[in-house]
């Protein structure tokens, strides 16, 4: 054997023995995954139905993980703000963003300069729950006397075209696009008035500011109080807290199924192995009655794996694309 041989197999045989010292470092990294505490991150403000779900998702991981869980909200563009913040995240699972399908599946398509784009900057952990938007009146508002369904709804609008208006939690959020769909298929023009979020949205209507709303299902005591009406929910099946109300199919608009997820996302590239400890932590708040009831007061939980998660977002993604391109919506 040369001198020239002998120093060749040294030197593959150095380089195998660093790559294997590389890898059982990392094994031992993530094996060691949790060993500080876990920032939520969600782009919505305190009392929203993503916050709902972060802190809820927050105490599983840490009992489940044994280390301590922020919730930090950073609202602001529909969500676009928490997800960046994210997106330029370590990924090292010590970051992960709580948020609903606006920030994932529709600002891509609307907006002209953001800071993330979802199948580049994440992995999806867990799709939380989904829901039905609930659309809701103020019985008190002297503008909708004797609206009393969607049709109602829909008449008034016919004679005072651009009069109605209707709120959302910003430009481009579902309930955005969901009360377009509604003009559209109803042949109506209203008013869209955007707030910085849903919850000053409901509060938009409870304040007579505005005369419509997609709410989310946190607005359910609103409606059983008599603070609010609700004149249907957007999904193809009845909500189960308000089993009277109708939904927009059996309101005469066939096919009309509007709902949207809350859900988890990573930063991208964030190891396997932490990607499966956060996933099987999460699944067990099926097992922890308060965080199951905090789930619950949302929509209906799903707990998806991540695969199936990624799998519903691109299907949302090109189905939303649809309505924003025929709606020519396009935002700064």
């Amino acid at each position: 054997m040369s001198k020239t041989d002998g120093l060749s197999r040294r030197t593959l045989l150095g380089a195998s023995l660093s790559m294997m010292a590389l890898a059982h470092a990392g094994a031992a990294r993530a094996q060691a995954y949790p060993s500080k505490p876990i920032r939520l991150i969600t782009g919505f403000p305190a009392g929203s139905a993503t916050d709902g779900v972060a802190r809820s998702l927050g105490e599983v991981l840490r009992v489940k993980l044994g280390q301590p869980v922020l919730v930090e909200n950073r609202p602001g563009a529909n969500g676009a703000l928490g997800a960046a913040e994210v997106a330029r995240a370590a990924p090292d699972g010590y970051t992960l963003l709580v948020t609903n399908s606006s920030s994932i599946t529709v600002n891509p398509q609307v907006y002209k300069k953001l800071g993330y784009l979802p199948e580049r900057d994440f992995i999806p952990l867990t799709m939380a729950v989904s829901a039905p938007f609930i659309m809701t009146i103020n019985p008190t508002n002297e503008r909708l006397a004797g609206v009393n369904s969607v049709a109602d709804l829909v008449a008034l609008a016919r004679r005072k075209p651009g009069e109605i208006t209707y709120g959302s939690g910003g430009p481009g959020n579902l309930a955005h696009l969901g009360f377009e769909l509604i003009n559209q298929r109803a042949g109506i023009k209203t008013t869209h008035v955007p707030y910085k979020s849903g919850v000053n949205a409901q509060l938009g209507v409870l304040g007579k500011e505005i005369d419509v709303l997609l709410d989310t299902p946190n607005t359910v005591p609103n409606v059983k109080s008599g603070k609010l009406k609700a004149l249907a929910v957007s999904t193809a099946s009845r909500w189960r807290d308000l089993p009277d109300v109708p939904t927009m199919i059996e309101s005469g608009y066939v096919s009309f199924d509007v709902p949207f997820w809350l859900g988890v996302l990573a930063p991208a590239k964030t190891p396997q192995a932490v990607v499966d400890a956060l996933y099987a932590a999460m699944r067990t708040a099926r097992d922890d009655p308060a965080a199951l009831q905090g789930l619950l007061n949302q929509g209906t939980v799903e707990l998806l794996d991540p695969p199936t998660f990624a799998a519903r977002i691109r299907a949302e993604t090109a189905q939303w694309g649809e309505v924003i391109r025929r709606e020519n919506i396009q935002l700064d």
